[in-house]
C-alpha cells in the first residue's frame, strides 16, 4: 500500500476549483464538505429535481414522519453547505448554454459528474428520465471540458460497482469486463464508455469511481442500509430475501468522499484515465447488516423471504489499485460505521417526531 498521508492531500488541491455537478445529492454534498474542510473552492451545480424539496412533500408513498425526517436531511443538506461556504448554483446540466456560462463564471479546474437517478428501481420505472440526467448533462460536461485542456485538468465519473453486472467470483477488480444489467447499470457503463472516448481522442484527464452499497447521514435515497434502520424504527419488519445471505460491499460515505478527495489530489492531468473501486472492500451479508440494526432496536422484526431471481450476484470489490496509487484504505466497518449512522438515525427518528409533535 502506498503511503500517502492525508494531510498532504490539502496542499496539493490548494489552486483547484472544483465543480460538482449534480452535487446536491447524497455523495455529493458530503464531497463537498470533505472539501471545504481542506480549504478547496467548490462549486456546487444542481437543478434540485432528485431528492427535491417539492417532491419529498408532495409524492406519495410517504407517511408524514418520513416526510419531515427526509425534509430535515435535504435541509440540513442546504444549511452544512452554505455555512461551510460551498457555492450552489441552480440550474440544469441538460441545458448547455445555462452551465457554459456556470463554467465560465466560475472557472473550474476540475469536474466531478454526480448526475443521475440515485436508484436502480427508479431508473428501471423511469429509463428516459435516467438516460437524460446520467448522459445529456455527461455530454455537455464533456464537451465544456474537452474546450479547455489547459484549464480543466480532470472530470471525474461517478459509475457503480453495477456495471460489473453478476459477479463470477467473490471478489472483483478493475480488469474484470463489465457485464450490466438493466438500465441504470447500463447507462453507469455508457457514460464510463463516452469519458474513455474523451479521453482518448481529445486527451481529456479522467478518472472513474465505482462505489458500493453506500449508507451515511442524509441519505434519502432509501437503499437497504437506509430501509433496514428506518423500517426497524417504525416497526416495521426487515425483509432478508434467501434468509439474508445476499453479499454487499457495504461503503460509508465518509470512506467514499475521502477516496474521492485522493482521486482528485493525485491526478496526472490532461490525458490520463484512472478507474478505482472505492468500496470497504470486504463484503458481509444482508443478515450481518440486520444485526447491527437489531443490536440499536432490540425490537426490530426479522422477516425472510425467498430470494428475488432478479437481483444480481454481488461480492466483494478489491481496493488493491486504490491502495497502491491513492493510498486509500477503508475504516469504516459495519460494527463502526453502520452502528454509528444507525445510532444518527435515531436520534434524527426523535428530532423529527418531537417537530411534529411541536406542529
Amino acid at each position: 500500500m502506498k503511503v500517502i498521508p492525508y494531510e498532504t492531500i490539502a496542499q496539493k488541491l490548494k489552486d483547484d476549483r472544483v465543480m460538482l455537478v449534480g452535487g446536491a445529492g447524497f455523495i455529493g454534498h458530503n464531497l463537498a464538505l470533505e472539501l471545504r474542510e481542506l480549504g478547496v473552492e467548490v462549486m456546487v451545480l444542481d437543478n434540485l429535481m432528485v431528492n427535491s424539496l417539492v417532491a419529498n412533500q408532495f409524492e406519495s408513498g410517504k407517511d408524514a414522519l418520513q416526510r419531515q425526517l427526509y425534509l430535515n436531511f435535504l435541509l440540513d443538506r442546504l444549511d452544512l453547505m452554505r455555512r461551510a461556504g460551498v457555492v450552489l448554483r441552480n440550474a440544469d446540466a441538460r441545458n448547455f448554454m445555462d452551465i457554459a456560462q456556470i463554467f465560465t463564471d466560475f472557472q473550474p479546474t476540475k469536474v466531478v459528474h454526480l448526475a443521475a437517478i440515485a436508484s436502480a428501481v427508479d431508473a428501471r420505472r423511469n429509463p428516459g428520465l435516467c438516460f437524460d440526467l446520467q448522459l445529456i448533462t455527461l455530454r455537455n460536461v464533456l464537451e465544456l471540458c474537452r474546450q479547455k485542456p489547459k484549464d480543466i485538468n480532470q472530470v471525474m465519473f461517478m459509475s457503480s460497482s453495477t456495471v460489473y453486472g453478476d459477479f463470477e467470483t467473490p471478489t472483483v477488480d478493475e480488469s474484470v469486463r463489465p457485464q450490466p444489467r438493466g438500465i441504470y447499470a447500463n447507462a453507469k457503463y455508457m457514460g464510463e464508455r463516452l469519458v474513455r472516448t474523451y479521453a482518448d481522442q481529445h486527451g481529456v484527464g479522467i478518472t472513474i469511481v465505482r462505489p458500493s452499497a453506500l449508507y451515511g447521514e442524509r441519505c434519502v435515497s432509501q437503499r437497504v442500509s437506509q430501509l433496514f434502520i428506518e423500517n426497524a424504527l417504525a416497526g416495521r419488519s426487515l425483509r432478508l430475501e434467501g434468509g439474508g445471505d445476499g453479499r454487499l460491499d457495504f461503503t460509508y460515505i465518509k470512506d467514499l468522499v475521502r477516496g474521492m478527495t485522493r482521486a482528485l489530489a493525485l491526478h496526472d492531468g490532461p490525458g490520463s484515465t484512472e478507474t478505482f473501486n472505492l468500496t470497504f472492500g470486504n463484503a458481509r451479508t444482508i443478515a450481518e447488516l440486520a444485526g447491527v440494526v437489531k443490536d440499536i432496536v432490540p425490537k426490530a422484526i426479522l422477516e425472510e423471504h425467498p430470494r428475488a431471481v432478479d437481483k444480481p450476484i454481488r461480492g466483494t470489490l478489491s481496493t488493491q489499485r486504490a491502495e497502491e496509487v491513492l493510498g486509500f484504505k477503508a475504516e469504516w466497518n459495519l460494527e463502526t460505521g453502520y452502528r454509528q449512522y444507525c445510532q444518527w438515525y435515531a436520534e434524527q427518528w426523535q428530532r423529527a417526531e418531537a417537530e411534529m409533535m411541536r406542529n
